[in-house]
């Protein structure tokens, strides 16, 4: 009778310790099955989603990170995400030429109704130790219901420019968006806004001020490549008045590859043109840069 109450004792042990195992096995099990909310555009780790501007990039969207091992990878969604980028060159000679520039991308996500970007950027420049580029560009860009595939934006932007001669020049718009492709490693985006332009220039003389409405269409694209180490974005503005014959486009291309987890190498190549300058410069400027982005996210 002993022995058998000995053998009960034993089988209520071991049933306990089973009923404990899968207890812990069921609860990594679920752990690991519970996928992080997905972020504005459902890209893997270590892609870079843009926001939609008047300039660079664009109000939409960003994410980052870097392929490595499982605890590494971070795909919850970011509130704050951010990108410092620089460059530049410097030749001596025949030709003394230095030019450095900065430029950056802040992002707060707010909520899923509203977002914060901005995309603040410094140009310095001389040739033959004279002043070539001082340019400034400061913005502030809002969208409105992001996470949906049509949605509503407003911007505001400060400029100056000695490329240009311009002394101010501020601009305010507001309008709509349509998430063309949202997939996994290619997002396209095109954006239309009505945009009140006032442009003071050096030249005031000979050469009035303009205050001004334009139309504005933004056709933006990433693409990205080997697991999001190598990306290519660009985006394409066509500007026309609609208050008088004056006409404006600008785009880039910025290709991009992933060094480490922050640091990633980028190219960029950019144009702008203008059909009202100032009298004694070109309508066109090119402009073909390279350096390092530090990019990251909280």
């Amino acid at each position: 009778m002993s022995g058998f109450a000995t053998l009960t004792s034993k089988q209520k042990n071991m049933k306990l310790q089973l009923l404990t195992c899968l207890l812990i096995l069921f609860y990594f099990t679920t752990n690991a099955q519970d996928a992080p909310s997905d972020t504005l555009q459902p890209i893997k780790s270590n892609t870079t989603m843009p926001a939609d501007s008047t300039e660079e990039g664009d109000d939409e969207e960003e994410g980052d990170d870097e392929e490595g091992d499982e605890e590494e990878k971070d795909d919850t969604p970011a509130k704050f995400r951010y990108r410092i980028a620089t460059d530049g060159t410097y030749t001596s000679g025949n030709v003394n030429r230095a030019l450095i520039q900065f430029s950056s991308a802040l992002d707060f996500n707010n909520s899923k109704i509203i977002k914060f970007s901005s995309s603040p950027s410094y140009i310095y420049g001389q040739q033959n130790k004279v002043l070539a580029e001082k340019e400034l560009f400061v913005d502030l860009r809002t969208s409105i219901l992001h996470e949906r595939k049509f949605y509503y934006l407003a911007f505001t932007s400060y400029e100056k420019s000695n490329l240009r001669k311009i002394n101010d020049r501020f601009i305010g718009a507001a309008g709509v968006g349509l998430k063309l492709l949202q997939k996994d490693h290619a997002y396209i985006s095109v954006t239309d806004v009505l945009l009140y332009e006032k442009t003071d220039f050096v030249i005031n003389e000979k050469f009035p001020d303009r205050n001004l409405w334009r139309n504005s269409t933004r056709l933006f694209g990433e693409y990205t490549f080997k697991d999001g180490k190598a990306s290519i974005s660009h985006t394409l503005f066509i500007q026309p008045s609609i208050t008088e014959k004056n006409f404006r486009w600008n785009g880039n291309l910025i290709l991009k590859y992933q060094l480490s987890k922050h640091i990633s190498f980028r190219s960029t190549i950019e144009n702008s043109y203008e059909s009202i300058v100032v009298p004694g410069r070109q309508n066109n400027d090119f402009r073909w840069t390279f350096g390092i982005a530090y990019e990251g996210k909280k």
